[in-house]
């Protein structure tokens, strides 16, 4: 741990612990799930927070129908009426680009099962040391921890010379609207730091994802007499188990910074929908899923590599043969990232967390895909860094412990100093 300067020591000791935990509870409450108003709401209540902390803020609504059809654009999964950008940013003595970025997505995945829940998924409540509730950790705890520490800059009375900003986007859990629009607009940075949940590591780097259909015919029959149809059940059964091999080949050599995990780059069958009646052989089955895309590989490699092998499955079959499953690909589509190796972000990275009482965080790789892509391709070195575990996420089970929350503001207060100078 290094030695702070006094205005360090003063942001570390502004970090307000009340503040921070009021004002998380307060944004779990809005059930933002993407696509519906309250995406917006969200979006706007981020807005107004932003205001309070004396920043310039750019709040624009996102262009729906470009996005819908620019080429680059990063896909959507549910409908939009419409979807806001916001941005703030912490003016410096010097105008110009801002030194440091912190991104953090305000859109959270529906709550499934509310059986399955100890409660209201979207009536915050702090237990065990913990904020519970849908999008705690995932990751409105990383926002906020932003947040608080803009405003420990600001209570500290310290003035930075270069600006600093914070970019609320939508629209990250299915594909990266938001980046997306927020970095078309023109809002980018030299350094950027995504707050989602690293069960306090530092990710530098992330697989891609891409969201897929299959379509598989086979005949219809009476049940009697099964054997007179062929049943896409049974076909898709066919189709899986060749692509569960395709899966374990794609493991193989995996980048060592996923850990060791069993499936940096997985295949997942997410939805089954097949037949329309009890008592006959089903002749049509749909299956949607997720495929994941290796480090460095290009999008429209990984779809050939999926197509080539799902044409050799079929090829290999029978009935499939003379009737191939149809591909296509759909929803958002999250190619690889990472930080360029040997960058300063890293170690300005490490030090801040160490120097936050954060401990010695290890570089990671996770096998999720997120808006680092988005801003690694717009030219911003950028890096995962923030509270709570990932494997909490999207479950009832999520919460965020507050003292992580505290740790990720203070580093982000010490980061933010250090990337912008202080006058």
């Amino acid at each position: 741990m290094a030695a702070l300067t006094g205005p360090e020591a003063r942001v570390l000791d502004a970090v307000d612990v009340g503040w921070t935990v009021d004002r998380l509870c307060r944004l779990v409450a809005v059930p933002s799930v993407g696509g519906t108003p309250a995406e917006s709401e969200v979006q706007h209540l981020l807005a107004a927070w932003l205001e309070e902390l004396d920043c310039a803020v750019d709040v624009w609504p996102i262009d729906l129908e470009e996005a819908a059809s620019a080429p680059d654009a990063p896909g959507q999964e549910v409908s939009r009426t419409e979807a806001w950008g916001v941005v703030g940013t912490a003016t410096g003595a010097e105008d110009g680009v801002p030194a440091l970025v912190v991104s953090g997505h305000t859109d959270v995945v529906p709550p499934g099962d509310l059986s399955l829940w100890p409660g209201d998924p979207f009536l915050p409540r702090v237990a065990g040391g913990a904020v519970h509730g849908r999008g705690a950790c995932d990751m409105k705890a990383g926002v906020v921890a932003a947040l608080a520490a803009l405003a420990a800059v600001r209570t500290a009375g310290i003035r930075l010379v270069r600006p600093l900003a914070i970019h609320g986007v939508v629209g990250e859990e299915d594909g990266g609207l938001g980046a997306w629009a927020t970095l078309r607009r023109g809002h980018v940075g030299d350094l950027c730091v995504i707050p989602e949940p690293t069960a306090q590591a530092v990710v530098t780097a992330n697989a891609g994802a891409l969201t897929f259909r299959l379509e598989v015919t086979g005949a219809a029959a009476h049940a009697a007499m099964r054997d007179q149809g062929v049943s896409a059940v049974e076909l898709f059964a066919a189709v899986h188990a060749g692509l569960r091999e395709f899966e374990a080949e794609r493991q193989r050599d995996a980048d060592p910074r996923f850990g060791g995990m069993p499936y940096p780059y997985g295949l997942s069958i997410g939805r089954l929908q097949a037949g329309d009646w009890a008592s006959s052989v089903p002749d049509r089955l749909v299956a949607e899923g997720r495929y994941g895309v290796r480090l460095g590989e290009p999008v429209a490699a990984a779809q050939d590599a999926f197509a080539t092998r799902l044409a050799a499955i079929c090829a290999q079959h029978p009935w499939l043969a003379d009737h191939p499953v149809r591909l296509s690909w759909t929803g958002g589509a999250f190619a690889s990232g990472e930080l360029p190796a040997g960058h300063r972000l890293l170690p300005m990275m490490r030090a801040a967390v160490a120097d936050a009482g954060g401990g010695a965080p290890e570089e990671r790789a996770i096998a999720a895909g997120s808006d680092l892509r988005l801003y690694a391709a717009a030219g911003v070195p950028t890096l995962h860094y923030g509270p709570g575990d990932l494997n909490l996420a999207h479950g009832p089970r999520e919460r965020v412990p507050v003292a992580e929350v505290v740790t990720a503001a203070r580093a982000f207060a010490l980061l933010a100093l250090r990337a912008c100078g202080v006058r």
